[in-house]
């Protein structure tokens, strides 16, 4: 699903209208309806009798929560509306929905000044349609004072489009924003609803189609994509029922160092745990013993080791050229430590690479001070930094604040990597040598804690063994890894949350997202 800023949804609104032939009371009348929809099903459940107040801006935005405001009156909610007062200040297409709201006989408060708003308000949930996309800066005057109204008066709150006073684009506010617990966003998701705090403030997002045709949108060239639920099933591999395990790949996993055992360990269980056939884990040999105590499912393979110190050594590089040969893909660099022959190993097979391969952790700090090997022809590269490995990944001064210059920034090392960049964070996002953007929509908090990132180098190396693409591998394997942290936040909250808890909820994750392919 293409994800779009303001200009560019009023831009696609406007192919729609101008050569499209669809007018805009009928867009209003789709959005309207459809979120309506959305409330009576999905949070109403029986919309009779239920107090919903619906608060209406002068502008379209206004006009949508008219449309809503009279289809739950008519499917038998007791609703009120208020807007500011006069009625003539209100942009046409509100001006119509107004109208017939009003002869509809649905309570209408038209309000001048914020002395006229009740002290409290008696409703089960208040509807949003302040201020929509469009706008910036700070909210003022009777429209601030209405947002204030909203948030004072611990009502859950449903935001059409987005909270107002949010910037769509950044997720920032200069002033008062609405605090919803739903936000039912128009047509396409907004950049701003995804990067915090517009990420909280919007609750839960769910994009409500308005009737603009599928051509309308593809006729813009937009690289911003939104990772959903429907695109992640869809992505998966297909598991013969006759298959056995060699069908389902073979992985080879490079990693682990003195203290460090964990991370290898992590990435294995992940790995087993997301469809692959057979894993194994190729350590240091004074660190084998620990990794057979450690791993069940997984194989382990010792290798040649820097004097017994739990370090990789460069001796060991054709061993590990002949199982990265004997399986079907690689993954390098979890817990593997930062020892100069080591490094030095890691240089000389990313150079040489015959299998598709994801690099993360200290793998990645082994390029910091020579590329090269990253800039030659890959079968398949995907690299999965934060921004400090990112930082010192690249010839930068650092990684920007900015969402677009960053954006920018990741497409550039993307193509000149030639590889699939996963830039970890809170969104994580996707970017494959076309400048093709993924952001990923899961994820929380919690999982700020060691090991995750090895739990994710473990899913995405499954499916690159799998033989799912690079691509398709990073973005459908942060989906899952953030929607496991999601099941795992809900069953032990944010503040006790560990890596392993990922690897225990992904069984659950995967019934998730398989049911979306049914």
């Amino acid at each position: 699903m293409k994800l779009v800023t303001a200009d560019r949804m009023r831009a696609i609104d406007r192919e729609a209208i101008d050569n499209r032939g669809i007018p805009g009371p009928e867009l209003m009348e789709n959005a309207g309806r459809g979120i309506a929809e959305r409330i009576k099903d999905q949070i109403l459940d029986e919309p009779r009798g239920k107090k919903v107040a619906v608060f209406c801006g002068k502008g379209n935005n206004g006009g949508d929560g008219f449309v809503v405001g009279r289809y739950l009156h008519q499917w038998g909610a007791d609703v009120s509306i208020y807007f500011p007062s006069p009625a003539e200040g209100l942009s046409n297409d509100a001006g119509l929905n107004y109208g017939r709201a009003k002869d509809l006989d649905i309570r209408l408060f038209p309000i001048e000044n914020c002395e006229q708003l009740p002290a409290s308000i008696k409703a089960e949930y208040i509807v949003d349609a302040v201020f929509g996309t469009g706008f910036t800066g700070a909210p003022k005057g009777l429209l601030c004072e209405f947002i204030k109204y909203i948030n004072g008066q611990g009502i859950p709150v449903i935001a059409i489009d987005c909270p107002s006073g949010l910037n769509v684009d950044t997720g920032g506010h200069e002033g008062e924003v609405v605090r919803a617990e739903y936000t039912y966003t128009l047509a396409q998701p907004k950049i701003g609803l995804y990067y915090s705090p517009g990420r909280e403030l919007s609750g839960i997002v769910e994009v409500v189609p308005i009737g603009i045709p599928d051509d309308a949108i593809d006729s813009f060239d937009i690289k911003e994509n939104l990772t959903t639920p429907e695109l992640a099933a869809s992505l998966l591999p297909v598991r013969r029922p006759n298959g056995h395990k060699g069908d389902f790949g073979r992985l080879f996993i490079l990693a682990g160092s003195s203290g460090l055992t964990g991370a290898a360990t992590m990435a294995a269980n992940s790995a087993a745990r997301s469809g692959l056939g057979l894993v194994t884990v190729g350590c240091p040999k004074a660190l084998n013993p620990v990794l057979e105590m450690k791993l069940t499912e997984a194989m382990t393979y010792p290798l040649p080791d820097v004097a017994k110190k739990g370090a990789l050594a460069k001796r060991g590089l054709g061993e590990v050229r002949q199982k990265v040969r004997e399986n079907d893909a690689v993954i390098i660099g979890p817990g593997i430590g930062r020892h100069f022959e080591t490094q030095d190993l890691l240089r000389r097979l990313a150079a040489s690479l015959e299998k598709p391969a994801i690099i993360d952790a200290d793998g990645l700090n082994a390029f910091e001070k020579d590329r090269s090997a990253l800039e030659g022809p890959h079968v398949g590269l995907v690299l999965t930094p934060h921004p400090g490995e990112f930082k010192r990944l690249i010839d930068e001064d650092g990684v920007p604040e900015g969402i677009y210059d960053k954006y920018d920034l990741v497409r550039k090392y993307a193509g000149k990597f030639n590889s699939v960049i996963v830039l970890k964070g809170s969104p994580s996002i996707v970017v494959d040598t076309d400048g093709q953007l993924f952001l990923n929509p899961t994820g929380n908090h919690g999982m700020a804690t060691g090991g995750t990132g090895d739990v994710l180098s473990g899913i995405i190396g499954s499916f690159l063994a799998q033989r799912m693409s690079p691509l398709d591998s990073a973005v459908c394997g942060t989906y899952i890894h953030g929607l496991a942290g999601d099941i795992a936040a809900a069953e032990y909250g944010y503040r006790s949350m560990i890596a392993g808890d990922l690897i225990d909820f992904l069984p659950e994750a995967f019934r998730l997202i398989e049911s979306y392919d049914e």
